[in-house]
């Protein structure tokens, strides 16, 4: 059975360049932190999370700090043995660039996210957004859902699967964790 375009697309990045990869994020550490880009760079991946090419979709690549992702201590008024914190954030990096995107985009609504690469500083991301009262959009009865007011803020009450994912939702039997 002859192969499609993007099974090679989706073997390719199974195992990318890493001059490429090398270059793409010096220039991507160049930019601003959440940049609008032209096209996806992983066409396979955003095609199958539901990316189309058409009015009213726009894709951002967002960059992550990586680490120290523990709170900050307290400064005073308490005794020393209460002034420690154990707790981390529970949200995964993913999770942290989709609400950075929709942050930065608040008249889209985010309809998924996927990995594009990390360096000894950064992890990039690519987040799909999608324009709800985009008439192209209204009318298409595949994502026509998400200009539904129920779905406004999908990434902040962790709906996307990078949420659902770190909130535990994932594999069945267990439960939320918050």
């Amino acid at each position: 059975m002859a192969k499609g375009m993007y099974h090679y697309i989706r073997e390719a990045w199974k195992k990318p360049s890493p001059e490429i990869l090398k270059a793409r994020m010096t220039e991507w550490r160049r930019s601003l932190a959440i940049t609008r880009v032209e096209k996806p760079l992983r066409l396979d991946k955003a095609r199958a999370l539901g990316y189309k090419a058409k009015p009213g979709f726009v894709v951002v690549r967002v960059r992550l700090l990586r680490g120290g992702r523990k709170r900050p201590a307290r400064r005073s008024g308490r005794r020393s043995k209460r002034q420690t914190i154990h707790k981390t954030l529970m949200m995964n990096y993913r999770w942290v660039a989709e609400q950075r995107a929709a942050r930065k985009f608040p008249n889209l609504e985010l309809l998924n996210s996927y990995w594009l690469g990390k360096d000894g500083m950064h992890y990039f991301y690519e987040a799909i957004l999608v324009d709800p009262q985009h008439p192209q959009i209204r009318a298409d009865p595949s994502i026509n859902w998400i200009c539904s007011p129920k779905n406004r803020g999908r990434a902040f009450r962790g709906l996307t699967s990078a949420g659902k994912k770190a909130r535990g939702l994932r594999a069945k039997g267990k439960k939320a964790q918050f």
